[in-house]
């Protein structure tokens, strides 16, 4: 007896230690990612709870090659099956109701539809992309057949093209957008008789060098193909209450892909939103454009998946989410109105909640259905209490409801603390209540700038309104200082120029303020009245490694919200490695050029010219703790005209120097940069052959040591 018990306890034992990692396993992980792209795991916002098929329908068919699905106001269910060529319609617990196939056009004579592939449906009507017939059929709701509309006609369509429609979407005026898979012009727009009116979101051709060079000779009929070969066409849509057309791209350039998705633009992006002008208008304001998959080459990560997302198709949810999916990895993308990512789950595979070649997706309420072309059925995910939550705040924020908002983003930051989009929620809250300094640590978590930007303005604001009367006093006592200084500069070299003593270390620094000015007259007395020295040339050089190190670690949270600092060894290096290459690069040439100053010359007008960078840098880094996003403009400006005023003075310093006309000095600018990255070059290689001598002594000698 007592063994038995020990057996019962052991295997009990047992059993309890293996259930948390059995509970534990999922068929997919639900991330999102990282400001530097890196996968974040997150709650399940959906959980998979079953497969549909053909038999849970009741259908009186197997389906063959569904391709398309879509839910009612109703919340019914219409699954398209190209090929079975028909509609079936379900209700809301996915049982058949009837099915759209065969019918008796508006000419008495028996018809069918063939090869459909997509299906819309409005508060009277079913649209169907009757493909292989080139025509759009509409039903009413109870399936019964109503009219068709054949393929539109425009001067403007391409006499060997045909008509393919396989995706539609109807606005509220019953206006009808057209996806089809040969036309390249973009997406058609049609009144509700059918006829053509424009075309919506034309893609961006991007050519090659060589096909703008090969376009000069080509005819218009080759001209008009290999526009063809490079416009991409949308192969899925749909429409939102307000009119505005999300559709999405499949057959994009990988790198043009990606680039669009990492820089946030849309000019290749594969998934965009038109409004009635056919602009694209869709934000991307997450740290990645919305798009599909980021990490593309790590295929651990995806089920052995590399490559960009293939995106077909996408579907708009509640409280402004909408999301797409990947038909390369069976994944779904949901982002919130603000273009954010909201979470990625799914993956491929045969279990519960994997997909095997996903086809397209729907909102049903609360629930997400799913289409998988590959195993020929619908996976529902039913929606978890993390994601209720996350639903419950995007839409307390649309209602301006900000308290309860603000509770919900703090109650899913409690279970998702990588969660970016709950810290610019709770810190619009807090914009939006006037607690400014909270609002812009809750976007600094979330490296949200633009609205960090907006809540630094009005902090700014409030700072300005309560110090007013002594802005304006320390804005003039800077400027009087400023004035003084440089007068008493004047006053220094003005004595310094007809004195015959020798020139102390004031006047060597103070001189640069002249040169700056007046770089001709500057740099001959610089080298012919020795206005400068070595010393002088060297505390510039210390001043502007200065500059430059501030400059990389002196921004503010703006201007460098991501903290990206090179070390001091680096920062000096860019700073002191061009000088020496330019000095040595300048000295060499300009010794077979008949150049008459010295590399002694040459480096102190180098310095000296260094000046300017002191001057606008060392501002410009310190206003970027006063300036907004909007305002980075004069940050830029002043930075850029430091640089400027130093090419110049470099410019003219070399052409005073070595008694230069413009034009050699042109020549001889030119010739020092080729020089400059020629011994760059040179000193490359010198590293590689030493590293290689190094390494082949290295292994002489460990051989010589295993073999004694």
């Amino acid at each position: 007896m007592k063994r038995t018990l020990i057996k019962v306890f052991v295997v009990a034992f047992c059993v309890l230690m293996l259930m948390p990692f059995t509970a534990s396993a999922a068929a997919y992980q639900t991330y999102t990612y990282s400001i530097d792209g890196t996968q974040l795991a997150s709650p399940d916002a959906y959980t998979p709870s079953m497969q549909i098929d053909a038999s849970y329908m009741n259908l009186p068919e197997a389906l063959k090659s569904p391709k398309d699905l879509f839910v009612d106001k109703n919340e019914n269910v219409y699954l398209v099956d190209s090929e079975n060529s028909c509609v079936y319609a379900l209700d809301r617990y996915y049982k058949f109701r009837f099915k759209i196939s065969s019918f008796v056009n508006s000419h008495g004579i028996p018809d069918s539809l063939n090869g459909c592939q997509g299906c819309y449906v409005t508060d009277d009507s079913i649209y169907v992309a009757d493909t292989l017939n080139s025509r759009i059929v509409i039903f009413d709701l109870e399936g019964n057949y109503v009219r068709h509309l054949e393929e539109p006609e425009a001067d403007i369509f391409e006499d060997d093209v045909t008509y393919r429609p396989i995706a539609l979407a109807v606005d509220a005026t019953d206006r009808i957008y057209v996806v089809s898979s040969t036309t390249y012009q973009g997406i058609m727009a049609l009144d509700r008789d059918g006829e053509f009116q424009s075309f919506v979101g034309a893609q961006k051709v991007s050519y090659n060098l060589w096909d703008i060079f090969w376009r000069q000779f080509q005819t218009a009929k080759q001209r008009a193909l290999s526009v063809q070969l490079v416009s991409k066409e949308y192969n899925n849509i749909t429409i939102d209450d307000g009119g505005f057309i999300y559709a999405t791209i499949s057959n994009l350039n990988a790198g043009s892909q990606q680039a669009a998705i990492r820089s946030k633009s849309g000019t290749y992006a594969p998934v965009k939103k038109f409004n009635a002008s056919g602009d694209d208008v869709l934000s991307r304001n997450g740290f990645f454009g919305p798009g599909g998959e980021v990490q593309i080459s790590n295929s651990s990560l995806n089920a052995g998946v590399t490559g960009p997302s293939k995106i077909i198709d996408v579907a708009l949810g509640p409280a402004g989410s909408w999301s797409i999916i990947d038909e390369n990895r069976s994944k779904v993308y949901t982002y919130d109105q603000y273009g954010q990512l909201l979470f990625i789950f799914g993956d491929k595979g045969i279990q519960l909640g994997t997909l095997q070649r996903v086809s397209a997706l729907a909102y049903q309420g609360s629930n997400l259905l799913v289409l998988d072309g590959g195993a020929k059925n619908v996976t529902l995910y039913t929606r978890t209490d993390y994601g209720d939550t996350l639903i419950r705040a995007l839409q307390d924020e649309i209602d301006r409801n900000y308290e309860a908002a603000v509770e919900n983003y703090q109650d899913i930051l409690q279970r998702n603390s990588n969660f970016d989009a709950a810290y610019i929620g709770i810190g619009k809250a807090y914009y939006r209540q006037g607690n400014y300094d909270d609002a812009m640590k809750m976007f600094s978590s979330a490296y949200e700038t633009s609205n960090y930007s907006n809540a630094f303005r009005m902090q700014r604001q409030q700072w300005a309104n309560k110090y007013f009367i002594l802005i304006p006093i320390v804005v003039v006592v800077l400027l009087f200082l400023l004035a003084r200084f440089f007068g008493y500069a004047k006053k220094v070299n003005k004595a310094a120029a007809t004195s015959k003593e020798k020139r102390t270390f004031k006047q060597e620094i103070l001189y640069a303020f002249h040169l700056i000015f007046h770089p001709f007259d500057g740099f001959w007395d610089l080298k012919h009245e020795k206005r400068g020295s070595i010393r002088g040339a060297i505390f510039y050089l210390v001043l502007a490694l200065i500059t430059v190190c501030y400059e990389s670690i002196g921004k503010s949270y703006i201007f460098n919200p991501r903290a990206s600092y090179s070390s001091m060894f680096s920062t000096c290096l860019s700073l002191l490695v061009p000088i020496a290459l330019w000095v040595i690069g300048n000295w060499c040439l300009t010794t077979l050029f008949d150049g008459e100053g010295s590399i002694k010359d040459i480096f102190i007008a180098t310095c000296y010219s260094l000046v300017p960078l002191i001057l606008f840098l060392i501002p410009a880094t310190a206003l970027t703790h006063v300036l907004t996003l909007s305002e980075s403009v004069i940050h830029s400006m002043l930075t850029s005209i430091g640089w400027l005023w130093v090419f110049l003075l470099l410019f003219f310093g070399t052409m005073v120097t070595h008694d230069y006309s413009l034009f050699k000095n042109v020549i001889t600018c030119v010739g020092s940069v080729v020089a400059m990255a020629f011994i760059m070059f040179c000193g490359v290689l010198f590293s590689m052959l030493l590293s290689q001598m190094v390494n082949f002594v290295s292994g002489i000698v460990t051989e010589i040591t295993y073999r004694m």
